[in-house]
């Protein structure tokens, strides 16, 4: 190693020091001097520190020599920090190894500057420090969090670092050709998606307003936000136009939803399905913005969501996906293109996810991208078509009424964007 080289290892392993004790400082700025184990001066040392003892490493070459350098010095440094931190902890009352720790990891990660990765190194003290500025954000989120959400979050862990490694990564026979784990991870994936969309209701004030419940309840079903802004309706729990702008938001999320889906599972179906999909979400955000902005009056209404990440529910999505894949198979199998088609028509009036992820599967040993993405409009189509059936059947003539404005919309703008994609594409 070159002197250059050495002294930038060296600039960086100060400067991690130096980041880290000006966080400590800033959080202990109210301290009389010696009134602490350590502020910005203690932990810039420290950086120092552990970067001659990697310096002291790199001299002897490294190897068992070099290690018991580091630790040595590692366990001085230690100790040394761990008398003082006691002696002030007596004295405080106070009970937090956080400092201790931090210290340590100050000397580990400037060590590490010097005999690992410069980038992992410096990218580990931003995020430690990060970490330990956001004592008061971390400590309120903790707090705030009830039973059912943090089992959720227990769950979606197991699920995806326990259950997932031990899933087959195969399909299960010859004639039913679903590879369990795929299915298994996207539903993780959705689901996790779902998760997010009930945190921001609870976590964002989404209930202040049909509008941003809407937006909120669009991750993770537009259906249902449409049922229950149907049956608020009904009851006269605000104006129709509010109402259905709500649900033309949340119908404007579903779509980009789908997008985001596609791109991620098969991005080349995206050539055909993308711009009929973004012509509809404009045309549904533009209906959302129409009916919002001249709706007047009426009580804001809650769209309660329930948190979506429990574990038979996600069991039963699993399983769902599975049947929905290998529906979307069979039909590809037995009736050709037109049979994915039409399977895809019917259900989409379901599930519009389920659909998607089946038929980027079959994408391209079984399908072309053209037909999927054909698919995937046919399944968004109906699935538009059933929230004018809720509407119809549910919230009444007035309600109705707008969310066939609304899928007029949809269907118009998609229609004619996929006439002009096509007309282009077959010259």
């Amino acid at each position: 190693m070159d002197l250059n080289e050495l002294a930038s290892r060296f600039a960086v392993a100060l400067g991690i020091g130096l980041l880290i004790g000006v966080e400590r400082g800033w959080r202990q700025r109210e301290e009389e001097a010696g009134g602490r184990t350590a502020g910005i001066r203690t932990f810039s040392l420290t950086g120092i520190l552990g970067g001659a003892c990697g310096a002291l490493a790199l001299g002897l070459g490294g190897g068992a020599a070099g290690a018991i350098v580091v630790a040595a010095g590692l366990a001085v440094y230690a100790g040394a920090l761990v008398a003082f931190a006691r002696i002030e902890a007596r004295a405080k009352q106070n009970f937090s190894a956080t400092t201790t720790i931090a210290g340590i990891a100050t000397f580990a990660l400037a060590a590490c500057a010097m005999l690992g990765d410069l980038r992992i190194a410096a990218a580990a003290a931003v995020a430690m420090t990060a970490l330990l500025a956001l004592r008061e954000p971390l400590h309120g989120l903790v707090a705030g969090i009830a039973w059912p959400e943090l089992r959720s979050m227990i769950v979606l862990l197991a699920m995806t670092f326990i259950v997932l490694p031990l899933i087959p990564d195969r399909p299960l026979t010859p004639a039913i050709d679903v590879n369990p784990r795929e299915v298994w991870l996207i539903a993780i994936v959705l689901a996790a998606v779902s998760f997010s969309g009930y945190a921001a209701v609870k976590y964002f004030g989404a209930r202040h307003g049909i509008l941003l419940a809407a937006a909120a309840g669009g991750l993770v079903s537009s259906t249902a936000v449409t049922l229950a802004n149907a049956r608020h309706a009904a009851q006269s729990k605000g104006t129709p136009r509010i109402l259905v702008a709500g649900v033309a938001l949340a119908t404007a999320i579903s779509f980009l939803r789908v997008i985001a889906v596609v791109a991620a599972l098969k991005p080349e179906i995206l050539w055909h399905a993308a711009a009929p999909l973004a012509a509809a979400t404009l045309a549904a955000a533009g209906i959302a913005g129409l009916f919002a902005f001249r709706g007047r009056g009426g009580e804001e209404t809650r769209i309660a969501l329930r948190n979506p990440f429990q574990f038979w529910p996600v069991i039963g999505f699993a399983l769902f996906l599975g049947v929905i894949v290998l529906l979307a198979q069979l039909a590809n199998r037995w009736f050709g293109a037109a049979g994915t088609m039409v399977g895809a028509a019917a259900l989409g009036l379901a599930d519009v996810d389920a659909v998607t992820v089946s038929l980027a599967r079959l994408v391209p040993e079984a399908l072309g991208a053209r037909e999927a993405a054909f698919g995937v409009l046919a399944a968004v189509a109906t699935n538009t078509l059933s929230k004018l059936v809720i509407g119809a059947g549910i919230g009444g003539a007035a309600f109705a009424r707008l969310v066939g404005v609304l899928a007029l919309a949809c269907y118009a703008g998609a229609g004619l964007v996929l006439w002009l994609t096509l007309s282009m594409l077959d010259r």
